[in-house]
């Protein structure tokens, strides 16, 4: 049961233990909108809402995903670990979406990351997955939730730790921020973000394509060179990017008045060489409001500010295999 109000009654419904691990989440969960909503409209198409969840996963590819071309990578790597996508389709991660996506984590982002943030991740459609976990055979369910098995090869933010094999280190090891690829932690959290990725309408016809359970890949792969022909391919390594910018504001410096403006961004512009003189002219440009390339600088802006509040954890953090195959309620699950 979720905390109870002064007068007694529950803040929202029981959640299965079967459905998450941390019984935090559960209480949270247990009164929140899109959960459940999106966990009422699966139990309208099946009787086995815990099954359903626990059998498959979802995994996000952002507009980072898509500007660098790497959705073919992911439903390579996919079908090589035992993946197989039975739902796709398009999604816009606006600024609201994003922060409920990562209500529960994002007390820890900096207002720095926020910001970057917003600059790309509303420039293009993304792209949502729903894939099923076969390794094990169609009608077994596999040693941990397939949302914590996928989450963990995914690989981890810190594109330093991420190593051969894992889905992030072959997208592209390019930033904290600039991971190409998101996946819920947690059966729970799998029906929770497909709540805020669709309306009704389309989610229903996310469930019904994953409860037919056909193979997908074809349809990922026509959305992917769909939105290859909407936006341009963009490279995000760092180098390049700075070189970029600095030549732009350059630019800019010629149109503006004589004054401390101008004199702060060609002070700044010839200074940057290293990670501080990069913070210092990305913070000299938003000060200036100068329109420049919103990719290049993200893509400098991720090396170069700072991205986690110290001293603080998340209100939700992440779960392990190791976790759940020591949770009692797995074994509940048929």
């Amino acid at each position: 049961m979720t905390d109870d109000t002064t007068d007694g009654r529950p803040f929202g419904d029981d959640i299965s233990p079967a459905l998450s691990c941390d019984p935090r989440k559960r209480v949270l969960f247990g009164s929140d909108t899109y959960f459940l909503e999106s966990v009422e409209q699966l139990a309208t198409l099946t009787a086995d809402v815990d099954g359903f969840l626990h059998r498959h996963a979802a995994l996000l590819l952002k507009p980072d995903a898509v500007v660098s071309r790497q959705l073919p990578t992911t439903v390579d790597w996919l079908a090589r670990e035992g993946f197989r996508i039975v739902a796709a389709e398009r999604t816009r991660l606006t600024p609201n979406t994003v922060r409920a996506l990562w209500y529960f984590q994002w007390n820890l982002a900096t207002p720095e990351r926020r910001r970057l943030a917003d600059l790309f991740t509303d420039t293009c459609d993304a792209v949502v997955l729903v894939v099923r976990q076969d390794a094990d055979g169609a009608a077994a369910l596999p040693s941990a939730p397939a949302s914590v098995v996928l989450t963990e090869r995914k690989g981890p933010t810190d594109p330093l730790a991420r190593v051969p094999g894992q889905l992030r280190y072959a997208t592209g090891r390019y930033s904290y921020l600039l991971n190409l690829v998101h996946t819920p932690d947690e059966p729970a959290d799998v029906a929770r973000e497909l709540g805020i990725y669709f309306g009704a309408a389309l989610r229903q016809r996310v469930y019904a394509s994953a409860l037919a359970g056909e193979d997908q890949s074809a349809r990922a792969r026509e959305l992917g060179e769909r939105l290859h022909g909407e936006v341009p391919e963009r490279d995000l390594s760092f180098e390049p990017a700075a070189e970029r910018l600095k030549r732009a504001v350059a630019e800019a410096e010629e149109s503006l008045a004589p004054g401390a403006v101008r004199d702060e961004l060609r002070a700044t512009r010839l200074a940057a060489g290293e990670q501080e003189g990069y913070r210092r002219l990305i913070e000299a440009v938003w000060r200036a409001g100068l329109p420049l390339d919103a990719w290049d600088t993200v893509i400098v802006g991720s090396h170069v500010l700072p991205m986690k509040r110290k001293g603080l954890a998340p209100v939700l953090g992440g779960v392990s295999v190791s976790d759940w195959q020591h949770h009692p309620a797995r074994s509940a699950v048929r």
